[in-house]
């Protein structure tokens, strides 16, 4: 076996992705049978700067060439081997947030994340303009707001893209786009397959008296579709990716994407009347519609799949940070014991002391609100926990509600497709790190959505075992093949599952959490209110650093 993996790599039949997640950055080098013959990360973190969430552009090369260094090095360990050819590479990243070049390909701005929640009149304007749901996250929003706080540099806009477009633009000189993280640009009409011309018209018009030098349709990326090719790595893009020299040029790229459509494609939710759910930093939850939306609602977004489906997504921008902060707790409480914890078996105990909980989680409250969350309308975030005397205070109990408050957020966009829109939901195919203990996670997503909920083996790969399917797809692909054929005829044929339902116990006890949870939402915007950071006024400037481990 490893003698053909080796030919593999040798010959070039091998797809590799890279996926810029919001804590690792992260690459898988497959082979044509879609196995993972090689995979690496590196762990970053954002910061709040002068009032914005943000990344460092600069770390995030660094970043890649490192884990492109690792993944090289593994395949030389491995296999003997060094990685020179490689028959196709895809890149994705966290979708939307902002980040605008000028003629000289320089930033003009820091690049300001999804995480942001400072475009609030933007994004309400232009949801009105458009008639059509505008999230603050969108890059459109960003742009607008910067144009409604007449800032400086956007006159000097020369091109606007996503992170996933800018590594893919350093990479091949390619201003393209997939049609997936496009429509987290723009709204994306889903006949054409392109930027929906009337709303390209409207904007124009809510722009035309700042005689900006340059129109919407010029500095917003190609928008394509999966399977189709989107450039080829350069002999400067092949120096930055992999500065030994090795690699060669000449590499075809697929559309880069963001980590929403790289989940759909892991979960092998690209067909209609599919759905998926993936957590890590953010949480949200996707289905891919049969027909429009009645109306437009505040906590969905209508975004795209990779090969131009239109979706609707429910995002809520906290998951996981809290959950990992407690635990780094409890690894410091373990360590100045004298012990040396592992951090798997730290996971799994304490995940699996919520099972014996109460199934309320004891009247106990959290909000893990790092960062602002929009679906409950608060524009900041401060992580909270919250219990009354009465509470019963215990650990199975603290690990059941910081495991339900995950999901609550999530839960209220959840409510409007199965309530309001009568969506049926059949059930829930999950990927992300909460589900790697086993049963746990499903147990309390299950109880939180009341449907069923599948994680496949493959889950566990991730975003950029998705991406590297895509680049596979762009090569492979037979004539007219679409892509949800492909996934369901090549990659997941064989692919097994584990299903989860929701106990009528569990699904009540979360019913109950979320009433407390509503309820309580004065008292997290209590605490934005009065809980200043590192002794600086509101108004004031502040950085943090905030690491996850999922």
């Amino acid at each position: 076996m490893d003698q053909k993996i080796r030919e593999a790599i040798v010959k070039g039949e091998t797809s590799l992705g890279i996926e810029f997640g919001s804590t690792r950055i992260k690459a898988v080098l497959i082979d044509r049978q879609f196995e993972t013959i090689g995979s690496s990360s590196y762990e970053w973190e954002n910061q709040l700067i002068d009032g914005y969430w943000t990344y460092d552009l600069e770390e995030m090369v660094n970043g890649m060439q490192e884990t492109y260094r690792q993944l090289k090095q593994e395949i030389e360990r491995k296999y003997g081997v060094t990685l020179q050819r490689i028959g196709s590479i895809g890149c994705s990243a966290m979708m939307q947030g902002y980040i605008a070049l000028d003629r000289a390909g320089k930033p003009l701005v820091p690049f300001r994340t999804w995480r942001n929640a400072t475009t609030g009149e933007a994004a309400s304007e232009l949801t009105e303009k458009f008639r059509y749901k505008i999230p603050q996250r969108w890059s459109i929003a960003h742009l607008y707001q910067a144009i409604l706080n007449d800032e400086e540099h956007v006159a000097y806009i020369d091109y606007m893209t996503t992170l996933s477009g800018y590594i893919h633009w350093l990479l091949t000189g390619s201003k393209a786009l997939g049609i997936g993280d496009a429509s987290g640009m723009f709204p994306i009409d889903p006949t054409a397959r392109q930027y929906n011309e009337d709303m390209i018209k409207k904007f124009g018009g809510l722009i035309a008296g700042k005689a900006y030098p340059w129109s919407l349709e010029d500095i917003l990326p190609k928008v394509q579709a999966a399977g189709e090719q989107a450039g080829y790595l350069t002999e400067a893009g092949a120096r930055l990716l992999d500065p030994s020299g090795s690699l060669q040029a000449g590499i075809p790229l697929c559309p880069p994407e963001g980590d929403a459509g790289t989940g759909m494609v892991a979960t092998n939710s690209v067909e209609k009347r599919t759905g998926n759910i993936s957590v890590g930093t953010s949480i949200f939850a996707m289905f891919v519609m049969e027909q429009d939306l009645s109306a437009v609602y505040p906590e969905i977004d209508i975004v795209s799949t990779p090969d131009g489906s239109p979706v609707a997504m429910v995002l809520a921008n906290n998951c996981s940070s809290d959950i990992n902060a407690w635990l780094g707790l409890f690894r410091e409480f373990y360590e100045a014991m004298g012990h040396k914890p592992d951090r798997n078996q730290l996971f799994s105990i304490l995940f699996n002391k919520a099972l014996e909980a109460d199934a309320d989680g004891g009247g106990l409250l959290s909000y893990g609100y790092y960062s602002g969350e929009n679906i409950t309308g608060l524009a900041k975030g401060r992580p909270l926990f919250v219990r009354s005397p009465e509470s019963r205070f215990n650990l199975a109990n603290f690990m059941r509600v910081h495991l339900f408050t995950a999901f609550a957020a999530l839960r209220l966009g959840m409510d409007i497709l199965t309530q309001k829109e009568q969506v049926t939901i059949d059930r829930i195919l999950a990927h992300g790190g909460l589900f790697k203990t086993p049963l746990v996670g499903q147990k309390m997503c299950a109880a939180a959505l009341n449907v069923p909920v599948s994680v496949l083996s493959t889950a566990g790969e991730g975003g950029p075992w998705g991406m590297a399917i895509l680049a596979s797809y762009m090569l492979n692909k037979e004539q007219h093949e679409g892509l949800a054929d492909y996934l369901a005829a090549k990659v997941f044929h064989e692919a097994q599952g584990q299903e989860v339902y929701p106990e009528s116990a569990d699904v009540n006890g979360f019913a109950l959490f979320m009433e407390r949870y509503t309820e309580g939402l004065a008292i997290e915007q209590a605490a934005v209110d009065h809980l200043v950071e590192n002794g600086k006024t509101r108004e004031g400037s502040v950085t943090i650093s905030q690491k996850a481990e999922w």
